[in-house]
């Protein structure tokens, strides 16, 4: 099964990701995709603009290195703004799966009460 993320969930996620230490862009995918046991599969149209976009906005840096398989890749780092909002997206986060949470384990209303 793939899921579709929304920008904000995937820049938490690859923020996440990156917690680990650097990583090139098909490292993130496949660690995403391993850890959700398959569930997610970020596709690189979206995973490189997202990573370009999170390196404008300062939340990660990216230096040239080579990468397992001896070829040139860019690899990102978090930076101390990148922990700043993966806490914020985090925070927020965990308060709407709450919500959400609540509103599929509620008993629904009877109509006219």
């Amino acid at each position: 099964m793939q899921v579709d993320l929304l920008q904000g969930t995937l820049d938490m996620l690859v923020l996440k990701t990156l917690t680990g230490g650097p990583m090139h862009g098909y490292a993130v995918a496949g660690w995403l995709q391993r850890t959700t046991d398959d569930a997610l599969c970020v596709e690189e149209g979206s995973l490189y603009p997202a990573l370009h976009r999170m390196t404008r906005r300062g939340w990660v840096k990216a230096d040239w290195g080579v990468s397992e398989n001896n070829r040139r890749a860019k690899f990102y780092t978090l930076t101390a703004e990148g922990r700043r909002q993966l806490k914020e997206e985090s925070s927020s986060w965990e308060r709407l799966t709450q919500a959400v949470s609540k509103v599929l384990h509620a008993q629904p209303a009877t109509q006219g009460a």
